[in-house]
């Protein structure tokens, strides 16, 4: 009867009770504590971070499970599973650069490009604060550091490090803010709706920033690279053999950078007040050896600064915004989905 007279006291009550019922789980993962296995999922030290992930209590009623990382260097593959969904891993040391997750595989020596990633997120909500993710098999191919297919994922104060496919942004939202990524050729690929916020992209080689992999013009997906900017060192790697895999569209650069190329026919990628070196090839774009994507894909630009910044010889099926088109890509609307997602709100909750 209650709830027929006062509905909208009701709803609020059960919002009320569910929130403050909430339970978050804290664990720490620490190199000097021995190893938990089954049945011992109570335990709240962990030596490895896989370690934590396979034997953390899980947390009730929406509440998340932070794993807090002593700084050093882990060398392993981490993988956030589809059911832990709410991970966050938080660095505790002073910068990223204090606690690394690091690992060493090409697409020759794992079998292809997807069983080379460091760290593979499936679980929605993953979040990640203060840290190093790295592949370090350099300039030998594709490499992946991150896979990330976690829906509502945040990313803050982190380091993306590798060369060719460093990160696969490939599904769901993503934010990435105030955050350092690093590599050469296409290294910001896939298919996700992805937002990089203040952020720096280092490119250290000569080829493509992004490679989007948009199928159908209906898909809400792309990236939007937002008041950050993109430096360059082209002697940071040397060039690769020939006969090595991505040797080809490393050359394809001819020793700039190029803000993007089309992975699938109907990529979108936009930059947003970002600032741009003069490392960058004039036209700023490439359609891969296909003429056919320049009808298909959206690259855009508003707002771009610095010595790559001119527009005279960008490529003429590329556009430039407006103020008014450009507010659409604002993360909070891009990112918001039905459930109205705050990526901004939820970063701000990380230290």
């Amino acid at each position: 009867m209650a709830d027929r007279k006062f509905p909208v006291l009701a709803s609020l009550l059960t919002v009320a009770f569910s929130t403050a019922y909430a339970a978050d789980v804290h664990v720490r993962v620490d190199p000097s504590a021995r190893t938990a296995s089954p049945g011992q999922e109570n335990r709240t030290v962990f030596p490895t971070i896989q370690n934590a992930l396979d034997h953390h209590p899980f947390a009730t009623d929406g509440g998340r499970v932070f794993i807090e990382i002593a700084p050093g260097v882990y060398h392993e593959r981490v993988i956030v599973t589809q059911n832990h969904s709410n991970i966050t891993l938080i660095g505790l040391g002073k910068t990223p650069a204090d606690t690394v997750i690091t690992n060493s595989l090409n697409a020759k020596t794992a079998g292809g490009t997807f069983f080379t990633e460091t760290v593979e997120l499936n679980g929605a909500g993953f979040e990640a604060d203060n840290l190093t993710f790295e592949n370090t098999a350099g300039n030998t191919g594709q490499a992946v550091a991150v896979a990330n297919r976690s829906d509502r994922s945040v990313f803050k104060h982190c380091r993306i490090l590798g060369h060719q496919d460093t990160l696969f942004a490939d599904y769901g939202r993503q934010y990435y803010v105030d955050t350092y990524i690093e590599g050469g050729v296409d290294y910001i690929f896939g298919n996700a709706a992805a937002v990089f916020d203040r952020d720096e992209l280092h490119s250290n080689g000569p080829g493509f920033i992004t490679a989007q992999s948009r199928t159908s013009p209906e898909q809400k997906t792309g990236y939007v690279i937002a008041d950050s900017h993109v430096t360059a060192d082209l002697g940071a790697s040397t060039p690769p053999p020939a006969n090595a895999a991505g040797a080809a569209s490393t050359a394809s650069a001819h020793g700039t950078i190029g803000l993007g190329r089309p992975w699938r026919p109907y990529a979108r990628v936009v930059y947003i007040r970002t600032e741009l070196p003069g490392e960058v090839a004039p036209a700023g774009w490439n359609n891969w050896g296909n003429s056919a994507n320049e009808s298909t894909a959206y690259f855009a630009e508003f707002g771009s600064s610095g010595p790559g910044a001119s527009i005279s010889a960008r490529a003429p099926w590329s556009h430039q915004l407006t103020a008014e088109q450009a507010k659409q890509y604002a993360p909070k609307d891009f990112l918001a989905g039905s459930d109205r997602w705050d990526p901004i709100s939820e970063a701000a909750k990380l230290p």
